[in-house]
């Protein structure tokens, strides 16, 4: 057999013949109706921003006050005290700001290259294969994504927590369920049906002729998958993924009751703790400055990805 690249490219050129066409459609609003969208469309970004903008004017405050009553955008002696206390210990417990985020981005996307790689595979499985039960494990996908991730809490707590180390005097050297690792498992298998579903979705609007005619032309099974189907499923894997890894990032109910090592504590756990009782004697500067730093680097991916996430979402549920 000759030795041959084989291509998304090269494919699509044989299938199509070479041919490539845009279509594209498209109308114009009146006045009255562009007035009135656009209306609606500032009364949305304003309630979506006067909470920001009261966050951010609350982390510049240096007062720390304990009940904010009143907005203003740029308070008395605005600093940025508050963000530095924050990132040089944010609580009372031993872990920096870099250890939290440190566990933080370990379980994001460690939960997200998993239930990304199981994801695919099997959304693979169910798009191109045939065989007995599988219209019922994808209603049982399908049964699961529609539980509240929240209600296998109790499950996952006892079936974790009986994988142990333990030595000669029955000291437990290692709980799975009490580490990052079982977290982990615990958030992939909640993430999963979310993932087959949509990236089945997707895969079914690729053409089977692709892969048929890389075959014809002498590929075998893994080249067809790994060099024609994920080449162009890269859009709905990179959503998959950006979703997984937001979970992951911004997941708290699992770690805080899992977890109970200060050490393995995430930005969320931590954030949580910062929490006085009854909301009277929190630190609300530092909380503010603390919530801009968790939700930033997730923000600012977003906004650079947005439109390939937007397009990966809407052309992965096109077929079911």
């Amino acid at each position: 057999m000759s030795s041959q690249t084989w291509s998304v490219r090269n494919v699509l050129t044989r299938v199509s013949g070479g041919s490539e066409s845009n279509t594209s459609a498209g109308h114009k609003l009146t006045l009255p109706r562009q007035l009135l969208l656009q209306a609606l469309l500032l009364v949305i970004a304003f309630s979506v921003l006067f909470p920001l903008l009261w966050v951010v004017s609350l982390a510049l405050d240096p007062r720390n006050i304990s009940r904010p009553t009143t907005l203003q955008l740029i308070p008395p002696g605005a600093s940025l005290d508050a963000f530095k206390s924050v990132i040089a210990q944010p609580t009372v417990n031993k872990i920096s700001f870099l250890g939290l985020a440190l566990n933080s981005l370990k379980l994001a996307g460690g939960t997200a290259l998993g239930s990304l790689i199981v994801g695919v595979l099997a959304a693979y499985s169910f798009s191109r294969f045939r065989f007995k039960g599988r219209e019922v494990m994808m209603l049982g996908v399908v049964t699961v994504l529609m539980l509240p991730a929240i209600a296998a809490l109790p499950a996952l707590y006892v079936l974790l927590n009986r994988f142990q180390l333990q030595d000669a005097a029955h000291k437990v050297l290692f709980n799975l369920r009490d580490s990052l690792w079982g977290v982990g498992l615990a958030m992939i298998s909640g993430m999963l049906p979310f993932a087959i579903w949509n990236l089945k979705g997707f895969l079914d609007t690729i053409p089977k002729e692709l892969e048929e005619a890389a075959i014809i032309d002498g590929a075998n099974a893994n080249q067809v998958f790994f060099q024609i189907v994920l080449p162009l499923s890269l859009p709905a894997l990179a959503v998959t993924g950006f979703l997984g890894f937001m979970s992951g990032w911004t997941e708290f109910a699992v770690s805080w009751q899992f977890l109970t090592k200060v050490s393995d504590h995430t930005l969320m756990m931590e954030l949580y703790n910062m929490i006085g009782q009854f909301a009277g004697n929190t630190p609300w500067s530092k909380f503010a400055s603390m919530s801009i730093l968790v939700s930033l680097p997730v923000s600012m991916v977003y906004l650079l990805l947005q439109r390939y996430i937007v397009g990966g979402l809407t052309i992965g549920g096109v077929k079911g």
